[in-house]
């Protein structure tokens, strides 16, 4: 639960009115618990390349589901999921120098990894809480999904099919002021993205040739999310705006192709080209205007995350295609 948050109207276009929440920036030292607790460290978790890697004490607090644009823009996906746990018990064990942080909005900063974009865990010392990303923690976790905050800004290709309570922006008792976020920019006859910062923008033609929300292990850590989105195009129907210099691309060192790209001042989710394959991969959650269609299947279920429960109708695949 990310204390950087939006809002915005349910408009299939960019909103000018999408507002941040303030949260609290914080340093990181590596080797020692920010806390005093000789609680028992028992939930692991890492950023994709495992450079960054931590600890978290039991129990686990809060799990949410938060659709705010910003979340969406950072992690790539239809929305971010966050795990709230005692202060007391976290623990970083390596990669402090690998944490780079970006200012989101004054008094707000989202952290990932500067080697492969993962997002990193979030300390609010003012509430003695630190808030992980679901996606990269290791093994079953014993907590699920509680809410959906910040449905006045979801994603339009996304519709939500469980039973969990829906806030337009955060629950009542949570309050809170934020800011204005700026509009994107947005193309007659394309699909239009850009990343958290903005600096990167880019834009696709007609449909995608498949639209997947895979749940595969290096997706799920790679977006530090319950699964990835991707919004599959030709290279040739598919254009930078700007901003591609700016990117960092990440491939995991034993995959065929798996590569994952973040724009690298805002750690932002970005296209990546694969032009031996001759494909564009969009994570869907960086698009700026309504792609007109929506998912169609869901693969590598086997490896999906414990804690998510898969409620829709579409096709569903262990692994790849069938």
């Amino acid at each position: 639960m990310n204390p950087a948050r939006e809002e915005s109207g349910q408009s299939t276009k960019a909103d000018p009115n999408r507002v941040e929440k303030r949260g609290c920036p914080v340093k990181f030292l590596e080797g020692s618990s920010v806390g005093s607790s000789n609680e028992d460290l028992s939930v692991k978790g890492s950023c994709l390349c495992g450079a960054v890697r931590y600890e978290v004490g039991s129990p686990l607090g809060t799990m949410i589901h938060c659709h705010c644009s910003m979340c969406r823009k950072h992690h790539g996906t239809a929305f971010a999921t966050f795990v709230g746990a005692p202060l007391a018990g976290y623990r970083l064990t390596a990669g402090a120098n690998h944490i780079a942080e970006y200012p989101s909005s004054p008094g707000s900063h989202r952290y990932f990894c500067r080697i492969c974009g993962s997002t990193t865990p979030t300390v609010v010392k003012s509430m003695d809480m630190v808030f992980c990303p679901a996606g990269n923690l290791e093994g079953d976790l014993d907590v699920r999904p509680s809410a959906h905050y910040f449905v006045g800004s979801k994603a339009p290709w996304y519709e939500i099919t469980d039973s969990l309570p829906q806030f337009v922006e955060y629950p009542p008792e949570f309050g809170g002021g934020g800011i204005q976020q700026p509009e994107r920019e947005l193309s007659e006859g394309f699909v239009t993205g850009s990343c958290l910062c903005a600096n990167v923008a880019f834009k696709a033609e007609g449909s995608p040739i498949r639209f997947t929300n895979c749940h595969c292990t290096r997706c799920r850590r790679g977006r530090s999310a319950a699964h990835a989105s991707n919004f599959f195009c030709s290279v040739d129907k598919f254009s930078f705006v700007r901003g591609e210099a700016s990117i960092t691309d990440y491939r995991v060192p034993e995959a065929k192709f798996f590569t994952v790209a973040f724009r690298n001042r805002c750690g932002g989710a970005a296209p990546r080209i694969s032009r031996e394959r001759g494909i564009v991969v969009i994570p869907a959650g960086i698009l700026d205007s309504d792609p007109g269609c929506a998912p169609t299947s869901h693969i590598f279920v086997g490896s999906k995350a414990n804690w998510f429960d898969i409620t829709d109708s579409l096709q569903q695949h262990v692994e790849m295609f069938s």
